[in-house]
């Protein structure tokens, strides 16, 4: 699918037939942030996915999931961009969830876009808005932060300096990972049992 001169879709096709969506960004946020969600069983995703996604829910479930998928891809099959669905949230340069007030002020400074005021604005449009965000926004510099490789070539205040950025920026984790994190450091600072810690 083409941006530029393809419609942008509205519809899936599952078993020929054709299945309006909830093809807003509202939708693509909370698929994303549904799909992080570690307080959601993973056999309850998927049910909770077709019914954000679909009006009216096919009955091949798994080929509506298929369709779901592609639609949060923007069609690319293979490729999803920056920060995929699957990836830990401790891998992720950003978080709808945590960054809500630095995107929004991205998308009013860059493209005068009030998130809060726009009625309707497709999943694709948004997510090519988003991947255009500028360096100098506060947003993408955070996201820089977080993605910033600390190398043994930085000099000392350098690498000072952005560790200090990560840990400032880093995106908390959920609160049984917290949790977890902190059993295993009390385990291994005072000779505790790692069993099913890991």
């Amino acid at each position: 699918m083409n941006l530029l001169i393809d419609p942008l879709p509205e519809k899936l096709c599952i078993e020929g037939k054709e299945y309006p969506i909830r093809w807003d960004f509202r939708v693509g946020i909370l698929y994303e942030l549904l799909m992080l969600d570690e307080g959601v069983k993973g056999a309850e995703k998927p049910l909770i996915a077709l019914r954000l996604f679909y009006p009216v829910i096919p009955e091949n479930w798994k080929e509506a999931l298929d369709g779901i998928q592609w639609f949060y891809c923007l069609g690319e099959k293979e490729k999803c961009y920056r920060g995929r669905v699957n990836c830990r949230k401790r891998d992720r340069i950003y978080s709808f969830e945590h960054d809500a007030g630095y995107i929004y002020s991205a998308f009013l400074e860059q493209y005068g876009i009030d998130l809060t005021e726009v009625c309707e604005l497709h999943w694709w449009k948004f997510r090519s808005l988003f991947q255009g965000l500028r360096e100098d926004t506060a947003f993408c510099k955070i996201m820089g932060y977080r993605a910033m490789e600390i190398s043994e070539n930085m000099g000392k205040e350098q690498k000072e300096f952005y560790r200090k950025m990560k840990e400032f920026y880093r995106i908390p984790f959920s609160k049984g990972e917290d949790e977890k994190m902190a059993a295993i450091e009390n385990a291994l600072l005072f000779g505790g049992d790692l069993t099913g810690l890991l």
